[in-house]
């Protein structure tokens, strides 16, 4: 089942539409799957939405028809059915739709026909997240005007281009053969302040309902688009996750089928756990103990301090001494 937030994610690519309820003028998406629905209105000063599961429409239905009984997927499906073309422009006659607004909150009335039937719907929006305003909005109108200047940027190069092969041609002696097709050389400066002063005065009066023109749509939903791809691209899905793991695992199978005919497969064998070390016997014989007065010195230090030619200097020394050697090659002095 599609969750909330994919759900939210279907809404992100949905165009705004310009819609009127009643006398107000609002611009609205709406995204509606089996697993519920997602609505979104603002009028440019304030942002409502409402995102509804299953159990919320059915139990809604419940109370507003009443007399119709049906599967929470048939009311979900009229109810799409009337948005739909709402939003593009097409609303229908035997659907009236009207708003109320109180401090927050923003509910929007339907009524319509369904089965022969009245149908009454209720949509309860209050005032989105600043992160759905960021989302929904912010964010992709500043990256449709960098496309657009992007866009203005490619097109008045393309026109300085065009205005010096018109030149080349005049220079060559070609003549236009109507007066009235003959163009002056773009000036873009001058454009752009005669853009300013006569066309952007025009723009801005038109009303807040003409947000979102036809060809403004088409570009919204390209760039929300792109922000959808480099989101998974950076965060997949588990279902995603999952196909790539099928995927490879696939292509392994079929590696293996296409290889010829008796062509040996490396076998996996176990991984052998490490055996534990044999416990470490004592030392035979063990060590002897010197006495105290005894001149050769520990084997720990018998390494630093000399090897077996310095041993063979000193042993003659301690024969004249009086010393004696004893069991298992140790020294001692003998009592005179």
């Amino acid at each position: 089942m599609e969750g909330s937030e994919e759900l939210e994610s279907s809404l992100l690519t949905q165009p705004w539409a310009s819609v009127c309820f009643g006398e107000s003028a609002f611009i609205a998406k709406a995204c509606f799957r089996d697993s519920g629905y997602v609505l979104l209105i603002s009028d440019l000063s304030s942002i409502w939405y409402e995102s509804v599961d299953t159990e919320a429409v059915g139990q809604r239905s419940k109370e507003l028809n009443k007399r119709l009984t049906a599967h929470v997927s048939s009311f979900l499906h009229r109810l799409c059915s009337l948005m739909c073309p709402l939003l593009a422009g097409q609303q229908d006659t035997t659907t009236s739709f009207s708003c109320h607004r109180t401090p927050g909150r923003l509910s929007v009335h339907v009524k319509s026909e369904l089965s022969g039937l009245p149908f009454y719907w209720d949509f309860h929006c209050s005032t989105a997240p600043m992160e759905m305003v960021s989302r929904h909005l912010v964010r992709p109108l500043m990256r449709m005007s960098l496309v657009l200047q992007s866009q203005l940027q490619e097109l008045t190069s393309l026109l300085l281009q065009k205005d010096a092969e018109i030149e080349d041609y005049r220079e060559s002696g070609a003549a236009l053969s109507r007066d009235r097709l003959r163009t002056e050389p773009f000036q873009e400066e001058t454009f752009l302040q005669n853009f300013m002063a006569e066309s952007l005065p025009q723009i801005c009066s038109a009303g807040d309902g003409q947000a979102f023109a036809s060809t403004l749509r088409q570009l919204y939903v390209a760039v929300t688009q792109q922000e959808v791809k480099q989101a998974r691209k950076w965060h997949p899905s588990g279902e995603e996750l999952l196909d790539c793991a099928v995927g490879k695992g696939m292509l392994r199978i079929q590696r293996l089928l296409e290889k010829p005919q008796g062509t040996q497969t490396r076998r996996l064998r176990p991984r052998r756990m490490k055996q534990p070390l044999p416990a470490r016997e004592p030392r035979w014989p063990p060590p002897q103990f010197r006495s105290s007065g005894c001149p050769w010195p520990r084997p720990s230090r018998r390494r630093r301090r000399g090897c077996s030619a310095e041993r063979a200097c000193l042993m003659p020394s301690l024969s004249h001494s009086g010393a004696s050697a004893g069991p298992a090659g140790s020294w001692w002095h003998v009592a005179g």
